[in-house]
């Protein structure tokens, strides 16, 4: 079980967003792919479940070749690889329950389990998922506008994790979130990660997550892998690029901290 890109472009237009891209994430590690702004990070992402098309190359998520699949069978690849957006993107219309309960109650998910899960079963795993993204079910009836912004993006984690994906994709999971609320989040990415043993890739400009929770950091420069390595070789990187991205997080650290990873 693996995510696979085989030297993949992709171009907007005459701008060319990824140039002949490949590595493999093997299951169960977290991967954060990191970068300044416009270089490819969130395309990468997108490719994976099959929302973006590659020009050039091919896409693996597992067995699937998500490249090739047409609109009517990629909901195969997209049942075993949930997104977690940058934004909550919660219907406002539907409760709490209702939004996580979402992904459960639909005829693929059927499909997959080999069965409909009785309401009582979908109650007890949407209880089970607010208790794993530190949230009382007293917020079950509630709906997202009456909810904080953090507690939303709990929330969208929990309807993510909900159909029980292989594969959780996070796109700048804590923009928009205080200190405070950013580190809760991390420490959750790395919680489920490990408690659930599903494969997580990480799109973030927080370079603390990444020095803390990653396995693997892949590094993404004008389209192409500048580097890749562990949080602590990326962060002992000669690459002028990629020194210069970590230096700043470096130096704010406290000295001892700072020497764990030089």
């Amino acid at each position: 079980m693996s995510i696979r890109f085989d030297r993949v472009d992709k171009a907007f237009g005459p701008k060319e967003i990824l140039k002949g891209v490949s590595f493999e994430i093997p299951a169960g590690q977290i991967w954060f792919v990191l970068g300044k702004s416009g270089m490819g990070k969130s395309v990468t992402l997108k490719h994976m479940i099959g929302a973006l098309k590659p020009d050039v190359g091919r896409v693996w998520v597992d067995k699937h070749e998500v490249s090739a699949m047409g609109a009517d069978d990629l909901y195969r690849v997209r049942q075993i690889c949930g997104m977690v957006f940058q934004h909550p993107a919660l219907l406002d219309s539907l409760t709490v329950k209702e939004n996580i309960a979402f992904g459960l109650k639909t005829p693929q998910y059927f499909e997959r389990k080999g069965r409909k899960p009785t309401e009582s079963e979908i109650l007890s795993t949407v209880k089970r998922l607010l208790s794993l993204v530190k949230l009382n079910d007293d917020i079950l009836d509630l709906y997202p506008p009456e909810l904080s912004y953090g507690m939303q993006k709990r929330v969208s984690m929990a309807r993510t994790l909900a159909p029980e994906p292989a594969y959780v994709l996070f796109d700048e999971p804590t923009t928009g979130l205080d200190p405070q609320s950013t580190s809760s989040i991390n420490s959750l990415i790395h919680e489920l990660s490990r408690e659930l043993k599903v494969t997580s890739v990480v799109v973030s400009h927080d370079m603390n997550c990444a020095l803390e929770i990653a396995d693997q950091i892949l590094f993404l420069d004008q389209g192409k892998i500048l580097a890749s390595g562990t949080p602590k070789e990326m962060a002992r990187s000669t690459e002028s690029t990629v020194k210069a991205f970590f230096e700043e997080t470096l130096s704010l650290l406290a000295p001892e901290e700072r020497s764990k990873w030089l």
